[in-house]
């Protein structure tokens, strides 16, 4: 199938997920990864309808961004905060802040630029170690903090990678901790605190995340198909 083909095929998928919960496809965000793909197939997918895209390195944002046509770009890779500098004046959101210290850089860069940055905070609900992202009960903390110490940062809702599992179904418990999450502190009044996003869901599982109440979901290989690891970073 066509990468036009295939968007078709996963917005039908997202407006059954979203029926499912409630809700319209339209209200669910889809950003496409496009790690290790070309720019020539990133301007064939923003024709056939995407307006967001996401990039987990921010070489390949470098590297891609000149070459692709208009278009709103997400980080929603782990983010170095020597790096933050490099991208802070191109990205619409930043997905994976899991830090103070990476709050506090892509503040002061965000300030340089007489900007106010979106981010996501990522929340690592399975507590797996091979993957980054703060623990539920740190949450709260770090939206505080930030809050207190981060003019210009402006949080707008909260990300989350479930463990790869071979039955979807089994990362519905690590969705619906994050929803909790989302609604919990989605209530908190602070003008620089606006929760839109609940980042869950990929590939594999976007239509569980969706029926947890995801709002914004990741998909790449879906679109793109497997991505060849044998060419280098913006090629």
């Amino acid at each position: 199938m066509s990468i036009g083909g295939n968007i078709e095929y996963i917005n039908g998928l997202k407006a059954e997920a979203a029926a499912r919960s409630g809700r319209k496809g339209e209200d669910i965000l889809l950003v496409a990864v496009t790690k290790l793909h070309s720019t020539d197939e990133i301007n064939e997918a923003i024709a056939c309808g995407i307006t967001d895209i996401g990039e987990n390195k921010v070489q390949e944002i470098m590297d891609k961004y000149d070459r692709v046509d208009p278009v709103r770009w997400h980080l929603i890779g782990h983010l170095q905060t020597n790096k933050v500098k490099y991208i802070i004046d191109k990205v619409s959101m930043i997905h994976s802040v899991d830090s103070m210290k990476l709050a506090a850089e892509i503040n002061k860069r965000a300030k340089q630029h007489d900007l106010v940055m979106d981010i996501l905070i990522q929340v690592n609900s399975a507590m797996e170690e091979s993957k980054f992202g703060i623990t539920t009960e740190e949450t709260g903390k770090m939206i505080e903090e930030i809050l207190e110490t981060c003019p210009n940062i402006r949080i707008k809702g909260l990300m989350c990678i479930a463990p790869f599992e071979e039955n979807p179904e089994d990362a519905r418990v690590y969705f619906a901790e994050v929803k909790k999450l989302y609604d919990e502190y989605g209530k908190m009044e602070h003008p620089h605190l606006d929760f839109q996003y609940l980042s869950m869901g990929m590939s594999g599982d976007f239509h569980v995340a969706i029926e947890e109440g995801s709002n914004l979901i990741r998909v790449g290989t879906s679109i793109f198909g497997a991505r060849d690891y044998s060419k280098k970073q913006g090629e």
